[in-house]
């Protein structure tokens, strides 16, 4: 089980955790003009990286120099992009923009290659399958998730629908994954089964393979961005745990039970993202209040003897305590 955890600010005067991080001066000629949405590195080679901005535009930066390599400019505002993890054949980015058609750019011609055309209002996340390097999953505001095999000359394989298929729903929610607004997704590490958040504060579990809602009940997932939310899941752990940004707090569920076992507290505004870093099982989470936190897993307590009645769920996990502390009592 792993044992979540204490809260560290990145860049305190802690010498074992400190992190040395370079910005971009916003003088420099190669900035994004308005908010940068998503960042990711390639995923075969640090020495490059893209970023994602309102500025319509998806940049492609070379580590080393800080300079761009390439820019792809779209006639909308961005919301999200993503590489495939495991892609061997090709290098396409794909691209959620506030138009309805998902963009496809290719890395080695530097142009657009194609687009997927099916839903109907803005996309607001995508993400690659770490299993498969053609099948693509797409979230949008027209309450429908699906996806998508890149080779096909339709694409679209799934269109996931909350009610599996029962012809008793009401026709109106009919092929759709959430009763709102579907604002993020995401694979579980091993690519058999994908996460949905949407704005009726629900978050789901499909099975990727044949599109069926795996109806495992998360309770009420407190969802109001407005843009695409992005979340995380555990990778390498014995528990596979699912991490949510819910208003200024970081939400931790249990994949495949549903349940919530605990709140991670640390920021003091809207917390925008999350990333799990798997080789160092810590997760990272960037807020309003402008930090960053590196969340490091607590050293699990041995379990005590039959004969200890008295120790607690929260004594025998850490997990369910608030163990963040700050930088003032960290010394």
């Amino acid at each position: 089980m792993l044992g979540f955890l204490s809260a560290r600010q990145a860049g305190l005067e802690d010498p074992l955790r400190l992190r040395r991080a370079e910005s971009t001066r916003r003088s420099h000629p190669d900035v994004h003009k308005y908010s940068v949405e998503t960042v990711q590195w390639y995923p075969h080679d640090t020495g490059m990286f893209t970023s994602s901005s309102f500025d319509k535009t998806l940049k492609v930066w070379d580590t080393n120099t800080l300079q761009i390599a390439d820019v792809f400019n779209f006639e909308e505002t961005v919301y999200s992009h993503h590489m495939s993890p495991v892609a061997t054949k090709h290098c396409l980015v794909a691209v959620g923009t506030r138009g309805p058609k998902v963009q496809l750019c290719d890395l080695k011609s530097g142009s657009c290659s194609h687009i997927l055309q099916g839903h109907r209002q803005e996309i607001l996340a995508v993400s690659w399958s770490p299993r498969y390097e053609y099948i693509l999953a797409t979230a949008s505001a027209d309450s429908r998730a699906k996806l998508w095999d890149v080779r096909r000359a339709s694409g679209c394989l799934i269109t996931l629908d909350q009610h599996n298929g029962k012809k008793s729903q009401a026709a109106e929610s009919a092929n759709t994954a959430h009763n709102g607004k579907v604002n993020g997704l995401c694979f579980t590490s091993d690519g058999l089964h994908l996460l949905t958040v949407g704005t009726d504060n629900r978050m789901r579990l499909w099975n990727s393979s044949n599109g069926e809602n795996t109806l495992v009940n998360y309770g009420k997932v407190y969802n109001d961005s407005r843009k695409g939310l992005k979340f995380t899941v555990s990778s390498g752990c014995s528990s596979e745990f699912v991490f949510v940004p819910y208003g200024s707090t970081i939400a931790v569920y249990t994949i495949y039970s549903g349940e919530r076992i605990t709140m991670l507290k640390g920021h003091y505004k809207s917390v925008d993202c999350c990333v799990f870093q798997s080789n160092f099982q810590e997760l990272y989470s960037g807020s309003r209040d402008c930090n960053i936190l590196a969340w490091v897993p607590s050293l699990c307590e041995s379990v005590p003897d039959d004969d200890d009645k008295t120790s607690t769920r929260s004594q025998l996990n850490p997990a369910f305590e608030d163990a963040w502390s700050s930088s003032d009592e960290e010394g």
